[in-house]
């Protein structure tokens, strides 16, 4: 049985070895395992919204650390490829730019706008060239509305990541929302990243840690949804506060829906508030250490930081205080393994039974 196995009874399971979170080589394992396959939001269409501009991104910097190139070329077609050149692997495009082709400033390796290889100087003589390997690879990614999606490896569907959340809040007018970078905030936390998304799983701890949350949601019917690889915790408001206008149409018509909080594996937020989504990307920098990037879209401006969205920065606050204490604790020689509240954890071991899935032979 694998050192990460999970009970698939949370009643009877024991939470992840403590080696999951220790171990050097799982973390340098989890790249592969965990991230390479999995769907990552990398922005929005506002950042290649016209033909000609190429925005060159790293993926997950410092884990990952893909280099990467959004562009969008004169048939407006939106593309996204490798950034690195095929002739001695230097970067292509180092800033954000408007081109006609993607020229390497190195030799002079020129491409298509698609990634394609258009020509090379002094290559006359070599032999059985240009050939596919020439051309940029191109990555697979996936719109849903603005926002944008990749996989590296683009093995698995971008719906069984994402289909629920589609489907839920489907209505929404995501073209609506306008990002909002002077709100958008990092914040380095230091503690595995796995930690951070465990805290984000359950509600159990709210009233315990956040005090103002609390306030606002009524935690007595505030509910988990499991999916194939995300999850939903759907946040009932108290009376008074800040509600979605629900469409007829929606599965919880008629609840006083304050946010909706989903997280698609291994390390999305999409938090949904009546003002518009808050997205916190979770990226790995160390075993002890990660950066947490809060993206901000706003939808209804008078609405703005209220109800379950408002003080966000206090909750995170919060929210590191107590996930960066449980990085001390589970260093302890007197800790490998905790257990799972049935009613409340359920998305912690959903999270789990995941990772032990996709590490069963590690």
């Amino acid at each position: 049985m694998s050192r990460f196995h999970i009970d698939a009874d949370i009643s009877r399971a024991k939470t992840l070895h403590t080696d999951f979170y220790t171990d050097p080589a799982v973390f340098e394992l989890a790249k592969e395992k965990l991230f390479a396959g999995s769907w990552q939001f990398i922005g929005d269409v506002g950042m290649v919204n016209e033909p000609g501009l190429c925005y060159p991104f790293t993926l997950l910097e410092n884990y990952l650390d893909e280099p990467l190139l959004l562009t969008r070329d004169h048939q407006h077609n939106l593309h996204c490829i490798s950034n690195v050149c095929t002739h001695r692997g230097t970067l292509v495009i180092k800033e954000p730019c408007r081109a006609a082709h993607l020229r390497c400033r190195y030799h002079g390796r020129q491409f298509g706008l698609d990634g394609h290889f258009i020509s090379m100087p002094e290559f006359k003589e070599v032999k059985n060239f240009p050939t596919a390997d020439d051309d940029l690879k191109q990555v697979p990614f996936f719109s849903w509305g603005p926002l944008i999606f990749i996989s590296l490896q683009g093995a698995s569907s971008p719906q069984l990541y994402l289909q629920q959340m589609m489907e839920r809040v489907g209505w929404l007018p995501l073209q609506e929302f306008v990002f909002r970078p002077e709100l958008s905030k990092d914040y380095l936390v230091q503690a595995h990243w796995a930690l951070y998304c465990e805290n984000y799983l359950e509600g159990f701890h709210i009233p315990f840690i956040h005090a103002g949350l609390n306030a606002v949601l009524d935690f007595g019917n505030y509910v988990t949804e499991l999916f194939p690889y995300s999850n939903l915790q759907l946040g009932i408001a108290k009376d008074g506060e800040d509600v979605f206008e629900l469409p007829v149409t929606s599965p919880d018509y008629g609840k006083p829906v304050a946010a909706y909080y989903f997280f698609v594996f291994p390390n999305m937020m999409f938090n949904f508030y009546p003002w518009g989504l808050s997205i916190n990307i979770v990226k790995p920098v160390s075993q002890q250490q990660c950066k947490v990037s809060f993206l901000t879209y706003v939808w209804k401006e008078e609405l703005f930081n209220r109800g379950a969205g408002s003080d966000l920065n206090q909750v995170e606050m919060e929210d590191e205080e107590v996930v960066e204490t449980v990085q001390k604790g589970i260093r302890s020689r007197f800790y490998n393994h905790g257990r799972y509240s049935v009613t409340r954890e359920q998305g912690t071991h959903h999270f789990h039974r995941i990772i032990a899935e996709l590490l069963k032979n590690a």
